[in-house]
């Protein structure tokens, strides 16, 4: 009998379907059963060749030797995990499989790792797609029971090849060419250079920001009234001539006025929209000071490991009309404290496609994030997780919801020929108000006024003359960066922005996928950095924004790289076209790059002198710790100083750093704590009587998850504590 392969892109993945299609017998590297074979990549397994691949001359970095074009470029197994790649080859031309289907995640990276995988395997067996939102048995079984041919899904891998090959290009091009003119660790990108020129036009947008004061004025009556004075053409209510708000001030200060009209409308607010990924992570951010990186992964852990939410990687904030039908079991699932409440006021409501959320034109390959149809155990989620899980289920609670509907009142006064206005605000019905009562949120409160009529007179009690002054903007924060990634309209100069009216819809930089990896990327280099929930340039990262070319720092041209992409998915652009655009356009960036007459200088330089040519050291910092390198690449030369260990500071916890060698090697952390590595050691031994058995650990685990939800924590804080006297 003649069976399937199915590809998946993460074992855990791998498992799940697995199990649902009852594939049991344990292989190397596959799950075997009577009709499928289900195999797994480990993220890529096959990816694009370094320069090093296309002859010696690309072995070292030379100036001269730039443009590097190839005709075509090649893929290659990464080395790491070749022996997965191999156990997926086998599988895959075994005589007894006669199909293969597609299984890795439901986005263009995913089609990109299982086509490349096929590509390199040289597979030529008729191909579907498993194309599935969530990964529970039910979204498993479904998504078996509906396969699609894979040719649907070409655009989508054409579309990925494209932007890879285009990052290769651009981004090994520029590198290099940064990197050996100005002898310096330089790196661009197609994406990653325009949303650094970002924080870079915030930061001139402050520095250049100078605060106009203002005041406005206000009045508040016998009738306990508050109005506030409004310029009648305008409509301005801040007045930014002091000697006129002053002159007004006195104008009003003995007066009385009149009610002109007394106006109430009812007026609706909707739900808010379920998230997207950039939605998420922004909210994420903002709350709870979580990194774009970070959410990502733990959203990643909800959808693989606990099948709570829905697909992670999507740019849609809507749901299709095919999944009306579920919502009643994902409120089910949503059956637990703090919404039993909520979920109680919803059971026994039917749903339709009326609801706001439901948008089919809207939703192209995933729908918004959404909690599915089987609800975790809360003690099986940590804080960080369940904190997420929280903020989904609430948003999605909430579009369930009809709008708050509220009454709105204006009241207008006419005080010596001045107009003024107060308005005041009363709920109606609170609607999906009801979902953020307990959440914490703050919420508008109603603004009660007193029961006034056109024609009533009105006696001042008090004018006030408040002053104030106009802020700088706001300086980027993750949550804004992804904003500004979103929708780059606002960082455009004056010529970009017609140019964007020329083109249309102005997309976005990189996507929602890939935004996380630019940010945490821009940080690890060290071009800009965090200083509490801001983002700054550094020193490295201003010089590198003064040597790059212009155009590759634009917003503007890579959002309409972005469209070009997408238009390669859907079959209106060919992928050679785009490529070779920009093949031109690295040939363009290293052309510049030669041309310049600028320098570089280094801003980490030491005092410490090259032993091999004399040049002066620079200090590095690496995910492994400190080195110090030559700064002529030619001659090489590097050393670690410092490396990051395990070992914890008694102090803040932090990791500690090694520095020196021999007996002299010291345990340094940045809080300021220092110690001998002799002395760390002798305290290590003290207290190896403390070390707890794993049997121990079981044990105490199994006892603690029969008590209530987040009852682990003194477990987490033992198992620390004993981490860091080990």
């Amino acid at each position: 009998m003649k069976k399937a392969v199915v590809l998946a892109e993460k074992p855990s993945v791998a498992r799940d379907i697995a199990r649902v299609l009852r594939c049991e017998r344990k292989g190397n590297g596959f799950l075997e059963g009577d009709q499928y074979i289900v195999t797994w990549a480990l993220g890529h397994l096959v990816t694009l060749a370094e320069p090093e691949a296309y002859g010696e001359t690309y072995q070292t970095w030379k100036l001269e030797d730039l443009p590097m074009l190839p005709k075509r470029l090649q893929l290659v197994v990464i080395k790491q995990t070749s022996k997965q790649f191999h156990a997926v080859k086998a599988q895959l031309q075994r005589k007894d499989v006669d199909r293969v289907i597609i299984a890795t995640d439901a986005g263009r990276e995913g089609e990109l790792v299982a086509r490349w995988i096929l590509e390199k395997a040289h597979v030529t067996k008729p191909l579907k797609r498993l194309w599935i939102s969530s990964v529970t048995d039910q979204a498993i079984k479904q998504g078996f029971a509906k396969l699609a041919d894979a040719k649907k899904y070409e655009g989508l891998y054409h579309s990925a090849v494209a932007r890879s090959e285009a990052d290769w290009y651009v981004g090994i091009n520029g590198t290099r060419a940064l990197t050996t003119k100005f002898q310096a660790q330089l790196s661009c990108g197609r994406v990653q250079t325009p949303t650094l020129a970002m924080i870079a036009k915030r930061e001139a947008d402050i520095r250049s920001f100078k605060p106009v004061p203002y005041d406005q004025l206000m009045l508040t009556t016998t009738q306990g009234l508050t109005l506030q004075w409004h310029d009648q053409k305008t409509k301005e209510q801040r007045i930014f001539d002091r000697a006129k708000a002053e002159k007004l001030e006195q104008k009003l200060k003995n007066a009385n006025g009149v009610i002109t009209a007394v106006d109430t409308v009812k007026k609706k607010t909707p739900p808010p929209q379920l998230y997207d990924l950039t939605e998420l992570q922004r909210e994420a951010n903002s709350r709870y000071g979580f990194s774009a990186k970070e959410t990502l992964s733990i959203l990643q852990r909800l959808y693989e490991q606990h099948k709570a939410v829905t697909y992670p990687r999507t740019d849609s904030r809507y749901l299709s009309s095919d999944l009306v039908g579920t919502l009643p079991e994902r409120i089910k699932a949503c059956d637990v404290q703090p919404f039993r409440k909520v979920v109680v006021s919803l059971k026994g409501r039917s749903f339709d496609q009326r609801l706001a959320c439901i948008n089919d034109k809207q939703v192209s390959d995933h729908h918004a994030i959404i909690p599915t149809e089987q609800a975790p155990a809360p003690a099986a989620l940590s804080e960080k997780e369940t904190k997420l899980y929280r903020l989904v289920v609430r948003r999605f609670l909430a579009a369930l919801f009809p709008a708050m509907e509220y009454e709105q009142t204006t009241v207008s006064a006419e005080i010596a020929g001045e107009q003024l206005i107060a308005k005041g605000k009363r709920t109606l019905s609170p609607g999906w108000k009801e979902v953020y009562a307990e959440d914490g949120s703050r919420t508008e409160e109603d603004v009660d006024l007193p029961r006034l009529q056109k024609g009533e007179q009105l006696r001042l009690a008090k004018v006030e003359l408040k002053h104030g002054e106009t802020k700088p903007p706001a300086r980027l924060t993750e949550a804004t960066l992804l904003t500004a990634m979103e929708k780059p309209m606002a960082f455009l100069s004056k010529e970009e922005k017609e140019l964007a009216d020329t083109l249309g819809k102005t997309g976005g930089i990189g996507t929602v996928a890939t935004r996380a990896d630019i940010i945490e990327k821009l940080l690890q280099t060290q071009l800009m950095e965090k200083r509490g929930k801001e983002l700054f340039l550094t020193g490295k990262g201003k010089q590198l924004l003064d040597l790059v070319p212009e155009d590759l720092q634009s917003p503007a041209l890579t959002a309409e790289w972005e469209l070009k992409l997408e238009k390669i998915a859907k079959g209106e652009l060919s992928k050679s076209q785009f490529v070779e655009e920009m093949k031109q356009y690295a040939g363009s960036i290293v052309k510049s790059i030669k041309q310049s007459d600028k320098t570089f200088k280094h801003d980490n330089i030491t005092g410490t002198p090259c032993p091999q040519c004399g040049k002066l050291l620079i200090e590095l910092n690496t995910k492994h710790g400190k080195k110090r390198v030559c700064q002529d690449r030619q001659c090489g030369y590097k050393k670690n100083i410092a490396k990051v260990t395990n070992a914890r500071c008694p102090k803040c916890k932090k990791k500690l750093e090694l520095w020196g060698e021999g007996e002299g090697q010291t345990f340094v952390c940045s809080c300021g704590h220092r110690e001998k590595l002799s002395a760390f050691q002798e305290r290590r031994k003290e207290n190896q009587h403390k070390k707890v058995s794993k049997k121990e650990v079981a044990n105490y685990m199994k006892k603690q998850n029969k008590q209530d939800e987040f009852a682990n924590n003194a477990l987490a804080e033992a198992l620390a504590k004993l981490k860091l006297d080990k």
